[in-house]
């Protein structure tokens, strides 16, 4: 049952996740600014990312629970909820980012670095965020459709559909960052304009599939017909859904922080942890996956109110989420050095990038726990705690402490990356007292 859910959401992710490490590969054969640029401009629109992701994935938590008692006008509820948000986070986001776009990218631009022009990074950063704004919409009303069809069991589809945008991310890539096929070579703005075809693509294919097949996708059945959302369910939904917002918006900011902190020891220490990032990013897709196939079954059990047959799949799951992620850790080891040298940049970045990808590795089963116990606290509607569980154990502790010892002392970037990942053993602790005690078991009525 857990593979049946999870192999389409980690194939889904993993692909994209390739393209993305193709992507990456692919600018930073141009150049290491070009490389630097844009990871620093991936780093700032993560934030949106994940608040988009945190904005749906609170209603989502109700879509799961409804469709597992069979409630559809509910669940078209949920579905009205997450538009309504997703458009008030895309004014938002596009204002921000066109506004203080500059700005913010100078954050990262602090240290000094003789492998790497910071003039030049800023420039090519600038360009491609301008580009990638435009992809904002479609991305966010695509992960609307995509995590309604996941929680309602759907899983199979949004990953076909996945497919097809990162083929069309990848060719677009070849084509227009190296200028193959008679156009222009344009770097960095082809390889934005490529993601922004391939989410226009994404979203477009997945909105017209929902509303072709209504016998399959009952939920899409006058989906439209009024946009009446009960004010008994809004409250609930943004009682519920505003810690989940909260927290993957403070987690990302979080993480852009920490990123900004590594960028004060140098330029060559952030292209460094672009590297690693993206290797990361690739890897964790297994136990992310997991983590969500945990929180959709748990969900449906709680929904139905099969509370025993909750508790014995998040057991199960949890120790096959850690043994997954084990063989990642293996993977990890054994390619890193692979891994780095399919940049084009220099030896002193790879090896850094190298020892970073180490230290995750080592880190994998770890990440794979405390990912499992936040989706079991999300899936029983506990999105305060996951809030206290995630968030502000980054800001709390992962962030002062990463600018401490940047700040103020000699510890080298390597050493400093090395303690912020295996603080996360304090978290996994947390997070097995909370599992046992059993507080995420919740229904909703």
């Amino acid at each position: 049952m857990a593979m049946s859910v999870a192999v389409p959401i980690m194939l889904q992710s993993g692909i994209a996740n390739f393209v993305s490490l193709l992507d990456n590969i692919m600018v930073g054969s141009v150049g290491t600014e070009q490389m630097t640029g844009v990871a620093i401009t991936n780093q700032l629109l993560f934030v949106f990312n994940l608040c988009i992701f945190g904005a749906t994935a609170g209603a989502g938590i109700f879509t799961t629970q409804y469709y597992g008692r069979g409630d559809t006008e509910a669940v078209r509820i949920t579905i009205r909820y997450k538009m309504c948000i997703s458009a008030l986070l895309c004014v938002i986001g596009l204002s921000v980012f066109t506004l203080f776009g500059k700005q913010l990218i100078q954050l990262y631009l602090n240290g000094q670095s003789v492998e790497c022009d910071a003039e030049e990074a800023m420039r090519y950063a600038h360009s491609y965020m301008k580009v990638m704004l435009i992809g904002l919409v479609p991305f966010a009303f695509g992960t609307v459709y995509a995590g309604t069809l996941r929680e309602t069991g759907e899983t199979l589809f949004p990953m076909k559909v996945s497919f097809a945008a990162v083929t069309v991310n990848l060719v677009l890539n070849w084509v227009l960052i190296f200028g193959h096929l008679g156009a222009p070579k344009m770097g960095v703005i082809g390889a934005a304009a490529a993601t922004v075809v391939a989410r226009f693509v994404e979203a477009g294919i997945m909105i017209w599939w929902t509303h072709s097949h209504k016998e399959k996708n009952q939920f899409a059945q006058g989906l439209f017909r009024h946009f009446r959302i009960p004010g008994r369910m809004a409250r609930e939904m943004i009682k519920k859904g505003t810690p989940l917002l909260c927290n993957e918006t403070l987690w990302s900011l979080g993480m852009a922080m920490l990123a900004q902190c590594f960028s004060m020891r140098g330029l060559d220490v952030m292209a460094s942890y672009n590297i690693s990032s993206t290797i990361m990013n690739f890897f964790s897709v297994v136990s992310l996956s997991l983590g969500n196939a945990i929180g959709i079954i748990v969900g449906h059990h709680l929904g139905a109110r099969r509370v025993e047959e909750a508790k014995d799949s998040v057991r199960k799951l949890v120790v096959f989420s850690i043994a997954s992620c084990a063989v990642c850790t293996v993977v990890m080891v054994a390619f890193a050095g692979l891994f780095t040298n399919l940049y084009n940049t220099t030896d002193h970045i790879k090896s850094v990038a190298k020892s970073f990808i180490l230290i995750i590795a080592f880190c994998m089963p770890i990440m794979a726990f405390v990912n499992s116990i936040y989706f079991t606290l999300r899936s029983g509607g506990k999105t305060f705690i996951t809030f206290m569980f995630d968030c502000c154990f980054m800001w709390l502790i992962c962030v002062p402490l990463a600018f401490i010892l940047v700040k103020f002392t000699d510890m080298s970037a390597i050493g400093i990356f090395a303690v912020v990942q295996y603080i996360e053993l304090v978290k996994g602790i947390v997070g097995y007292i909370l599992l046992k005690k059993g507080v995420w078991i919740r229904t909703f009525d």
